[in-house]
């Protein structure tokens, strides 16, 4: 018989499934039904069936959970603002109007020559 995970009592399962129902979000809402299922008893393979995600990202769902309680779940991607843009909003004006000429070959603008544009105007290499 295969060994059940151990869920942290945060909430039960009563609470768990009350919080499933009322989640924002789709993520969010699979988050708290695989930690609810797995309260309830059902094991890591019937999680997986059920849900269709793999054992792996369920054991790793359940440990943030176990460590961190509601804060563990959900979209954890919400604060983080991502990589700054890599060109200013005048750099950006300036790629657009050379992109209304003609490329420097004199034909139409591919990848590489906008690469290699951005590399001369801001110093810094960019690659296709």
């Amino acid at each position: 018989m295969p060994r059940r995970i151990s869920i942290a009592p945060h909430l039960s399962t009563e609470e768990l499934g009350r919080a499933d129902h009322q989640a924002q979000e789709g993520l969010e809402s699979r988050q708290y039904q695989i930690i609810w299922l797995l309260a309830k008893g059902k094991t890591t393979e019937e999680v997986q069936e059920i849900t269709g995600y793999s054992r792996i990202w369920i054991y790793e769902l359940v440990k943030r959970y176990n460590q961190l309680g509601l804060k563990g779940l959900g979209a954890r991607r919400k604060g983080n603002p991502g990589h700054p843009p890599l060109i200013d909003d005048v750099t950006q004006a300036q790629l657009w109007q050379a992109l209304q000429g003609t490329a420097p070959d004199g034909g139409l603008w591919n990848g590489r020559q906008v690469a290699d544009w951005l590399t001369g105007v801001t110093g810094r290499k960019i690659s296709r």
